[in-house]
């Protein structure tokens, strides 16, 4: 794919940074912008087209960054504005796009907004802007509704002069009230405050959940509509977003949790927004007929809009791939996390290996979370050092998602500074430099592969044809030849015909393909 192309968004491999812990250029145990620019010829040799930054604004960091106190400077700890710019520069020199994050849901309770309404009385024009409620009961001393919080416990939190105001996250999260036109308009010239800032796109969290219904009533097990989870409201929002995002030739990518491909499929519509992440795939099990129906439904549910699908594997959210798919259980769900699970990392690595040439080959666009590339485990965080709110919301049940954000190891030597979050003992086995010299490292197999999918001309957005396969194999054919065959049944399978072997996710076994294992072919 050239980095040029118009629609490079419909193929692109896009390389997620979580600035936190992506690479420390101060040396203050802290990621930086100064260290993401250090690294940008990593990334160009590892062959990825656009980078995400997850939230690198001005930011408490009650909830890792995506609570938003000012969207138009960089955190100090992370650098300023101006270097942001030049990062964005330089990496648009290599051939790099980047795609900011915007947190539209809420804001920070240390944004300017929400101060102001703290500071007004009850039904003051700045509490407008938020959604604050007097309480039921005889006082007042019970929330506005039931609604549950995200991260566990109410969604509400009382103020001192009695009000009540919502959080569907965090309570230093609270949420905006989007039928206001301030809210509206402020958004849009966010966005273009980083359009005119050379970005090529930007990620939208939580999609999903902007509207509310405006009675805020109790929930209801199968309402219809939902009161704050994919209202018809939603769409003239992004409606109004895409026609910003199209004056700079920008492109939008969506966290939407939604089991209804049909409304999924809404959000895609050539008006609103450009790709959606196909969380259905990332949490699917590590099981050849479930993933199959996961591919089909999502090719399926995308078709009729003329989108592409979007893939990954892994993100600041959830369990690293290694070691997901090194447990019994190999699906995803935030319910289930739980401190002390038994895990097989070799078992997870080969099978994460072969996960990544079938994401790779799949149609459409593919996200590789840092860290991926060099195979890095799920880390237990002892529970003193925890900082994710879902821990402490839980009441210490949850392991939260620090597990997934340890500071990435670019060396074997000790960090300069202790790191915010401490990394395994044997995390030196994973740096970045002992992996470039390793031509049997993860980094190297991800590398090779990054390069096969950029100049294959058969990858990436187009079509997908399923070919005759043994029980336990996914085996499909793309464009010019290009077929991806997974094994993930128990025993080794005799690959299709083939003139070469492009790729192979671990060594093959007298032509044969073993269990757990993937290879790229011409046919």
């Amino acid at each position: 794919m050239s980095a040029s192309e118009p629609d490079w968004w419909r193929s692109a491999a896009i390389y997620q940074v979580y600035v936190r812990s992506f690479a420390d250029g101060d040396g203050d145990g802290t990621g930086d912008l100064s260290g993401v620019r250090t690294r940008l010829p990593y990334l160009a040799e590892l062959g990825v087209d656009a980078l995400w930054f997850t939230p690198w604004y001005v930011s408490p960091l009650a909830d890792g960054g995506y609570d938003v106190a000012d969207y138009r400077a960089i955190d100090p700890a992370f650098g300023t504005l101006s270097e942001a710019e030049k990062l964005i520069a330089e990496a648009r020199q290599l051939g790099i796009r980047t795609i900011v994050d915007i947190v539209p849901n809420h804001v920070s309770d240390q944004h300017v907004w929400f101060r102001a309404a703290l500071a007004a009385r009850p039904g003051g024009p700045e509490r407008a802007l938020f959604h604050f409620r007097r309480g039921r009961g005889t006082d007042g001393e019970r929330p506005p509704n039931d609604w549950e919080s995200e991260f566990g416990g109410p969604a509400w939190t009382r103020v001192p002069d009695g009000e009540w105001y919502l959080h569907l996250f965090a309570p230093e999260q609270p949420d905006l009230n989007w039928a206001h036109p301030a809210v509206r308009r402020e958004h849009e010239e966010i966005l273009r405050f980083w359009f005119e800032r050379g970005v090529a796109g930007v990620r939208i969290d939580s999609a999903a959940l902007l509207a509310k219904d405006a009675y805020l009533p109790d929930f209801a097990p199968g309402r219809d509509p939902h009161p704050y989870v994919d209202r018809d409201e939603l769409h003239d929002i992004y409606r109004s977003w895409r026609a910003v995002a199209d004056e700079y030739d920008g492109i939008f990518v969506g966290e939407v949790w939604l089991p209804d491909s049909e409304r999924f499929a809404r959000y895609l519509r050539p008006d609103e927004l450009h790709t959606a992440f196909n969380l259905s795939f990332l949490a699917c099990p590590w099981d050849a007929e479930r993933l199959r129906r996961t591919i089909d439904e999502t090719l399926a549910e995308h078709a009729p809009v003329g989108a592409p699908a979007t893939w990954v594997l892994c993100n600041h959210d959830v369990t690293r791939t290694v070691t997901r798919y090194g447990r019994e259980d190999t699906g995803f769900d935030f319910a289930t996390k739980a401190f002390g699970t038994p895990t097989d990392l070799g078992l997870g690595t080969r099978r994460a290996r072969a996960a990544a040439l079938l994401s790779l080959a799949l149609p459409g666009s593919v996200y590789v979370y840092q860290g991926e590339e060099l195979g890095l485990p799920e880390a237990e965080i002892p529970r003193d050092r925890i900082q994710d709110p879902m821990h402490f919301r839980s009441g210490g049940t949850d392991p939260g998602r620090d597990g997934c954000r340890v500071p990435l190891p670019w060396t074997g030597a000790p960090p300069a500074a202790e790191p915010w979050l401490p990394p395994p003992a044997d995390w030196d086995a994973y740096a970045a430099d002992r992996q470039a010299a390793d031509p049997d490292s993860m980094l190297t197999f991800y590398r090779r592969a990054l390069r096969l999918r950029r100049t294959e001309p058969g990858f990436g957005d187009g079509p997908l044809t399923w070919l005759p396969h043994p029980s336990g194999v996914l085996a499909f054919a793309r464009q010019d030849g290009l077929v991806c065959v997974v094994n993930l049944g128990a025993d080794q399978v005799a690959l299709p015909a083939h003139d070469s072997v492009l790729l192979t996710s671990g060594p093959l076994e007298g032509g044969g393909l073993p269990r757990d294992t993937a290879a790229w072919l011409r046919a």
